[in-house]
């Protein structure tokens, strides 16, 4: 059934406020908690949004990955995955990923979840929903780490030229 949509762009509007403020004042404080706090509202709308099975697991798979990430920084847990795989990179979600520092790879599997459910979902409000939380991952990566923003963003462009 249908959510209904009559204060939807309000909420979305507010949600992309708080994400923006929220990646503003974490940027500048080099501070990830405050984006991931910022980011947590517009995921959980995210998740009463979605309606369909495989976009409603996405969705709270983002909600886990952000709870994980939260862990990571909270307690500071420095894991270079790709070391302990004995692998550079892993495919998710239809693209190769650079594995490593698993503070970075979370906002990265949180910005490929957006793009997946910005193509799987019908909604207005869920694709832009799902444009906010790309955004900030982005973000939120660039805080953590942001030499792994460079490589992560050369993967992609790497990719999209492979189709031309």
């Amino acid at each position: 059934m249908p959510k209904p949509t009559q204060y939807a762009t309000l909420i979305c509007t507010i949600l992309m406020i708080v994400a923006i403020i929220g990646a503003v004042i974490g940027y500048t404080s080099h501070s990830p908690i405050v984006i991931l706090v910022a980011l947590l509202p517009a995921v959980v709308y995210e998740i009463y949004r979605t309606e369909g099975e495989s976009t409603r697991a996405s969705s709270w798979l983002m909600l886990a990955v952000l709870i994980a990430e939260a862990i990571f920084i909270l307690f500071n847990i420095n894991f270079d995955l790709g070391q302990y795989l004995g692998q550079s990179q892993t495919y998710i979600g239809g693209t190769y990923v650079p594995l490593g520092d698993i503070r970075v790879l979370a906002p990265t599997i949180l910005a490929i979840l957006s793009a997946i459910l910005f193509a799987r979902t019908a909604g207005i409000y869920t694709k832009w929903l799902s444009v906010i939380i790309f955004i900030t991952s982005f973000v939120l990566i660039y805080v953590i780490a942001p030499t792994a923003l460079s490589s992560l963003m050369k993967a992609a462009i790497e990719r999209v030229f492979y189709y031309f």
